[in-house]
Parts: structure tokens; C-alpha cells; sequence
């Protein structure tokens, strides 16, 4: 774009590549001064509370226990609310060991900045296994050890009301236990096996819930377990 100069020119500078540089450096320094913290660092109180996970993976030879200690915010105050300052992750396979403390040390640095720190569970539990992952106790697929953890997070994130805990409402569950008992009755003259966990054997997983409870029913592919419902 061509600029007209109307007056006369009666002196000028030469701008040299170390005055570019200066100039840059000092607009990174006003910006770093600008910047507005959304929380303040947590310190850590003399005492925590908290709850100890046990998960088994057919990944892991050994169990591991999950601890997640919470720091009691505005305690004695009617805005009196504990959410998670900690995590431990112990166990006596050390075939994880190095990332598991690298994750644990990530995870309770995010927990100590403040903030909303519920978005770890769907980062946790978006981690996949290249090579597959596992069924747990229950029928439900999971995707990755990583997961699993992000899973027991969201768990604690539920109990202590930092997380809505998902379900069915008082009526949907009553009409997927009608749904259910009524494929059984059906299904079961017919000799049909089910599962420990009550659901036949040849049920697809569920895209929603990550079970193999999903039946056809009516013509819908239907889950006895969340009541997830497909047509067509």
C-alpha cells in the first residue's frame, strides 16, 4: 500500500535489525506484565483428605491404588466445598513406573494451580492402546490403563460434586429393566446364555455406555444397560 507524503522531508532513520530485536523483546515484556491469572497456587495444609482407588487390569500383574487427596475450600463457611490438591499411584508392578509418576506429578501440579481441572477425566479417558485395549469386571471396554485412571478421577470428581454423576432418571431406569426382563423371558425358553454380569453373551458393545449389553429389540438396537436405543 502506497502512502502519499504531502510535506517535505526534513530528516530520517535507519532502523537496524538490533532495533527490531529490541523492539520485539520489549513487547513480549509489556505483554508478560498484562498477564491476568485466572486462579492463585494452592499451598499445601498441614492435613488432606481423600478417598484410595483400587483398580485390576488383566494389563497389570498387581492392582493399583489410586490416591487422590482434596484440599477443604472456605472451610466452615456455607461455601464450604473440598476439590482434589494430590495423586498417588501405588503399586508393586514397576513395569509402569516411570510414566506413572511422571503422570501423577503432571496430574497433581494441574490439581494445585486451581481452576477447573475437570477437563483432565475426558483427556485421561480419550487415551487409546495401540494395541487394544480390555474388558473390565462389568462388561465394559476400556480403552487403555489411562483411562482407567481418568475413569477413577472422574469416580472422585462425582463424589465430591465437582462432576454431575451421568444416569437414568427413576423412569428410564424402570422401563430399560422392563425392556430387559422382557428379552430374557423371551430368550430364555430359547436357551440362550447369559453373561455374570446378566446381559446374553452374543450382545454387541455399547457405543455410549462401553458395554456388551446392545440387543436387538423391536427392531432397534437397543443396550440393556443404558438404554441406549439405535433404529435402522
Amino acid at each position: 500500500m502506497a502512502i502519499k507524503i504531502e510535506k517535505k522531508i526534513v530528516s530520517y532513520n535507519l532502523v537496524s535489525e538490533e532495533d527490531k530485536a529490541k523492539a520485539a523483546e520489549a513487547k513480549v515484556a509489556e505483554a508478560a506484565t498484562n498477564v491476568v491469572q485466572l486462579g492463585e497456587p494452592l499451598g499445601r495444609p498441614e492435613k488432606l483428605v481423600g478417598n484410595t482407588y483400587k483398580i485390576k487390569t488383566p494389563v497389570t500383574e498387581h492392582a493399583l491404588y489410586i490416591t487422590i487427596n482434596d484440599i477443604v475450600m472456605n472451610e466452615g463457611t456455607p461455601q464450604e466445598h473440598r476439590r482434589p490438591f494430590e495423586v498417588f499411584i501405588n503399586s508393586k508392578n514397576m513395569e509402569h513406573f516411570q510414566w506413572i509418576v511422571a503422570l501423577t506429578r503432571v496430574m497433581s501440579a494441574v490439581f494445585r494451580k486451581g481452576g477447573d481441572v475437570t477437563f483432565l477425566v475426558e483427556e485421561l479417558k480419550s487415551v487409546f492402546e495401540p494395541s487394544g485395549g480390555y474388558f473390565k469386571k462389568g462388561g465394559k471396554f476400556v480403552p487403555s490403563l489411562v483411562a482407567e485412571i481418568g475413569e477413577v478421577v472422574e469416580q472422585h470428581l462425582q463424589e465430591i460434586g465437582m462432576l454431575k454423576k451421568p444416569g437414568l432418571d427413576e423412569h428410564q431406569q424402570k422401563l430399560v429393566e422392563e425392556k430387559k426382563a422382557e428379552y430374557l423371558e423371551k430368550h430364555a425358553k430359547s436357551g440362550e446364555e447369559v453373561n455374570e454380569e446378566g446381559f446374553p453373551k452374543g450382545a454387541q458393545l455399547c457405543k455410549k455406555c462401553n458395554t456388551k449389553a446392545s440387543i436387538i429389540m423391536d427392531g432397534c438396537l437397543t443396550c440393556l444397560n443404558c438404554g441406549e436405543s439405535k433404529c435402522g
